[in-house]
């Protein structure tokens, strides 16, 4: 089974792109981040004929998170809790069963940027990654295969940032960001990349200064399992392709091989 992640960054300036990509891959399940769209105005029908089921968290113009999967969907949660005053559409979680009907949880989220550090955005960052832990903390007991899929806006390590000295400090790679993706990973949750493979490998260039000419991309997009769904973890793919497109969003998509 293949499960997936995906800024697109618009699904209005993305819907072919996006249309062309699961007609060639094919994923189960796929997580999107930065729909821009709120949940009525979302292009469900294009995904329905594909035999897609649609869940959507949306916000008009700005962030928003969808699930699409060809399984159907035993139970739906939106908006990330701890916060009641927080109104930004930055998570879903889907809850499915396997082919031996064992059920298994997928998140999708859009982790907050947090640029610029000196503004109310870095703390908001902060207080939802804690939030995040927290309720990953919980999810944890069920004792249920559980991956967290998405746009993390942390970049983890020196290996996944073309130049370690341009990023150092911004919000995506400071420490008290990377303390707390850390925190995330001391709970038992597993970056399924890392666990894949060693290699180099980007997921996000910008569309200024020529990033994708010259390869300069990070990696920020992210499968955390934990350890049910790590054990299940066969592989994982980013597909660099979808970048070098004629519309292409900055991300391209992260795809996990899982045996459920």
């Amino acid at each position: 089974m293949q499960i997936a992640t995906w800024n697109i960054n618009g699904i209005k300036a993305r819907l072919p792109e996006v249309e062309y990509w699961l007609k060639e891959y094919k994923p189960e399940i796929v997580c999107l981040q930065e729909i821009k769209s709120i949940d009525e105005n979302f292009p469900r029908e294009v995904f329905e004929d594909l035999g897609y089921n649609v869940e959507t968290h949306g916000q008009k113009s700005f962030n928003g998170v969808a699930i699409l999967s060809l399984l159907p969907f035993e139970e739906v949660n939106r908006g990330l809790p701890g916060d009641d005053a927080d109104e930004q559409a930055r998570f879903i979680e889907g809850v499915f069963n396997g082919e031996n009907g064992a059920p298994f949880r997928v998140a999708g989220i859009y982790l907050p940027n947090g640029n610029p550090v000196d503004t109310p955005k870095f703390p908001y960052k902060l207080g939802w990654m804690d939030r995040l832990i927290d309720w990953t903390a919980e999810r944890l007991k069920l004792e249920e295969p559980l991956i967290v899929a998405g746009d993390y806006n942390i970049i983890p390590e020196s290996i996944d940032t073309h130049s370690h000295d341009d990023w150092w400090g911004d919000a995506l790679y400071r420490e008290e960001s990377l303390e707390r993706f850390r925190a995330l990973q001391a709970l038992g949750m597993t970056d399924g990349l890392r666990a894949a493979n060693n290699e180099q490998a980007y997921t996000f260039w910008d569309f200024q200064a020529g990033a994708w000419r010259r390869n300069n991309g990070i990696r920020i997009d992210h499968l955390m399992c934990s350890a049910q769904a790590t054990d299940m973890l066969e592989s994982v793919e980013v597909h660099k392709d979808m970048r070098g497109r004629e519309k292409p969003s900055d991300h391209v998509p992260v795809v996990g091989n899982f045996s459920f």
